[in-house]
């Protein structure tokens, strides 16, 4: 995996919500998500920044969905994994796999 192709944490994280989520991946949505998950606050913000870098690699697609009294007459953005996005989350896990073959973390043999 070249540095080009190879996902940023809050990338990798927003990806992996995304295909969690399936259809009902939408911006608000992913990032309740990842707070309720890692326990981490992230700024909406930085996950629309991490979504619009996913689609512009083709890691992810957008559609428009309908407009919502709730919104306010706003359509939500519903986000969809692509193949190349899967794929690069294979090769990620592939590759820490790999990096943990032999690993047995002790606390205790560290400071």
């Amino acid at each position: 995996m070249t540095r080009n192709q190879a996902l940023g944490e809050l990338e990798h994280l927003v990806l992996l919500v995304i295909v969690r989520l399936g259809d009902q991946a939408y911006g608000m949505r992913i990032s309740e998500d990842l707070t309720e998950r890692t326990g981490r606050d992230v700024a909406i913000g930085s996950v629309y920044a991490a979504l619009d870098r996913l689609e512009a690699r083709g890691h992810v697609s957008s559609r428009v969905g309908e407009p919502t009294r709730q919104r306010g007459g706003r359509a939500k953005r519903y986000f969809a994994a692509e193949r190349s996005g899967v794929e690069a989350l294979a090769q990620s896990q592939a590759l820490l796999t790999g990096l943990w073959d032999g690993i047995e973390l002790d606390p205790e043999r560290y400071g």
